[in-house]
This record gives C-alpha cells, sequence and structure tokens, in this order.
C-alpha cells in the first residue's frame, strides 16, 4: 500500500511539473513571438560621407566649381550656406551632437543636403545613401523637419501677403508693362496624389487620368508666388476653385489696400488679375480677347497673352526646380 501510493504521488507531481513546464516555455514563445523586432544595424561611416561631400563642394579648392553647384542644388552657394546655418544655430534637430559613445551624428551639411535633393529630384530616400551615408527613413525624417524648419525660420519674410511697398512694385511693374493696376495672373495646376484611398479616388480623378490635386495660385513676373490654395479634388475646374479659395477674403472683408488708377480717362479702384477665357466676366479678371477684330484688339490680346504667361512660368520653374512637386507625393 506505502509502494502505490508513493507512486501515485510521483505520477502526479510529473504531471504537474511536465504540465508548468509547458505553461512556461508557451509563454516564451509568445512573448519573443510578439516582441518588435530591431532593425539591422547597418554602418554607413557617416564621417566618410561628410568629408566627401565637403571636399566635392565647400573647402577652399572643391572638386566641383560653384557653377556646378548651382546646377546641381538648385542654388547658389551662399543661399545654400544661409539656410544652413540658420538651421544648424535655431533649429534642434540640425545641430551636430555626440551620441552615449562619443561619436559625433550626422552633420548639418549632410541633412541639409539630403532634404535640397529630394526637394530638388524628387527621388526615393536612399538614392543618396552611398554618397551621404543616410538611410532611407532617416532621409524621409530630414526632410519633413527641414520644410518645417524652412517655415519656421524664413515664413516670415517669403510666405507672407504682400505689404503696401510690395503692392506698389507690382502695380508699377504692371504699369511699365503696359497693364496699369495689375498685380499679376491666377492660375490652377494639378498635382498628382499617388497614395489617394480607393474610396476617393473618383473624387480626385478626371475621367481615366490618375488623381490630382487642385494647385491655384498667383504670380508675379519674378516668379514670386504671393497666393497659394492647395488641396482640392480636380474634379472641379478653375471657377469652382475660384469659388472656395480665399483670394478674394481682404475685398470682401474690406481690409484691401486702396488703389487708384486710370484707363481711359476712368478711375478705377481695385487691383486685377490676368486670367484665361474659363474665369468669370469680373472686374478683377482680365482676359485676352477669342477673336480680336483690328489692330488695337490684336495688339491687345497679344499682349495680355505673353504677360499671362507669368504663372505658366511659374508653374514650370515649380515643377523643375522641385520635382518633389512633379512627382507623385510621398508625404
Amino acid at each position: 500500500m506505502s509502494s502505490s501510493s508513493s507512486d501515485e504521488v510521483d505520477e502526479a507531481f510529473e504531471e504537474m511539473f511536465d504540465e508548468q513546464l509547458d505553461n512556461f516555455i508557451d509563454s516564451i514563445i509568445e512573448i519573443q513571438a510578439n516582441k518588435p523586432k530591431r532593425r539591422a544595424y547597418i554602418e554607413r561611416n557617416r564621417e566618410q560621407g561628410h568629408k566627401q561631400l565637403w571636399n566635392d563642394y565647400f573647402s577652399e579648392e572643391p572638386t566641383y566649381l560653384p557653377d556646378m553647384f548651382r546646377r546641381r542644388f538648385r542654388m547658389n552657394k551662399p543661399l545654400f550656406f544661409r539656410i544652413v546655418d540658420r538651421l544648424s544655430n535655431e533649429v534642434p534637430y540640425f545641430q551636430q551632437r555626440r551620441n552615449a559613445q562619443g561619436r559625433y551624428g550626422l552633420s548639418a551639411l549632410q541633412k541639409s543636403t539630403e532634404a535640397i535633393c529630394m526637394l530638388a529630384y524628387g527621388q526615393s530616400g536612399d538614392t543618396y545613401d552611398e554618397y551621404l551615408r543616410l538611410g532611407e527613413s532617416t532621409a524621409l525624417l530630414r526632410l519633413e523637419n527641414f520644410t518645417e524648419g524652412i517655415i519656421q525660420l524664413f515664413g516670415d519674410e517669403y510666405l507672407r501677403r504682400p505689404t503696401p511697398e510690395d503692392l506698389q512694385r507690382l502695380l508699377d511693374v504692371g504699369e511699365l508693362r503696359g497693364f496699369p493696376g495689375m498685380i499679376g495672373s491666377i492660375d490652377c495646376m494639378h498635382w498628382e496624389w499617388k497614395n489617394c484611398p480607393t474610396a476617393w479616388r473618383g473624387q480626385y480623378t478626371r475621367g481615366s487620368a490618375k488623381p490630382t490635386i487642385v494647385l491655384e495660385i498667383v504670380a508675379s513676373h519674378d516668379l514670386w508666388i504671393w497666393h497659394a490654395f492647395f488641396g482640392l479634388p480636380s474634379t472641379l475646374n478653375d471657377i469652382n476653385v475660384l469659388d472656395q479659395s480665399p483670394v478674394f477674403d481682404d475685398i470682401l472683408h474690406g481690409r484691401a489696400p486702396k488703389v487708384n488708377f486710370k484707363v481711359n480717362n476712368h478711375t478705377y479702384r481695385l487691383a486685377y488679375y490676368l486670367t484665361d477665357g474659363i474665369y468669370p466676366k469680373w472686374s478683377t479678371f482680365i482676359q485676352s480677347i477669342r477673336l480680336p477684330q483690328g489692330p488695337k484688339a490684336e495688339l491687345f490680346a497679344e499682349r495680355q497673352e505673353s504677360t499671362r504667361k507669368d504663372v505658366e512660368r511659374a508653374f514650370g520653374v515649380l515643377q523643375s526646380r522641385f520635382a518633389i512637386v512633379k512627382n507623385p507625393a510621398r508625404h
């Protein structure tokens, strides 16, 4: 009796031990399966990337001359240094720091060069990995912080409404070009939206084309885009976009600057824009003459159409200098 009872106790103990061991192993496997996987670390030797970039473009005797720098970076070197200097001094993200091992991180030159190249050429983030020594996820993060830093540092100077001095300059230039009272040309372009949600594709697609978003701008002769309205679906035409645009908010609220000019002995108090034929026949829009009759009408149509090319040229330069606008936007 004593031996039989002891065997039963041993068997019960073994079963309990096996069960607890199985539960423990299952819990370990579950924890390991749910544990986030660490990214593989790649030693890119970022110091070598900074040294090569410095020797190629920024040393006292660079490999590539300033004209090649201007062509490749889409800006001259003093402007580039102005941007990098302000970013590195006023934006903490672009300040070079040491890590826990005392090793320096990416330099402000590397971060800014990568962001500017992505804006200028619209390529993927890992395109510049072999030269600048930074990965794709890092490159996309640099681009986002670069654009936010530019808006923070230069927005008050460049992303603003025209001041009275700017308005007077635009009026003077317009008068010299034969259009007194003209302050720019207005038009719309379409920006392809690669990652448009499937549920929205019908709203953002015209016919069999790809989904696009409408950008409305007002541009002057010197490519200054001083009004931009972006975000409406491409199924809307220029008139529908104009109905939702804030371009006339200052006039509607009585905040528009006072403008006085004379044409054919008539005094006008509102500035106007040059447009194409789709826009309504308002006093603030001046279109060309579709079928001009006589020398005066032909001359006016020729001058209006040539001057209105300012906005078309602005669209062309915007898409050529910043290919990220022309290509499907990743962000």
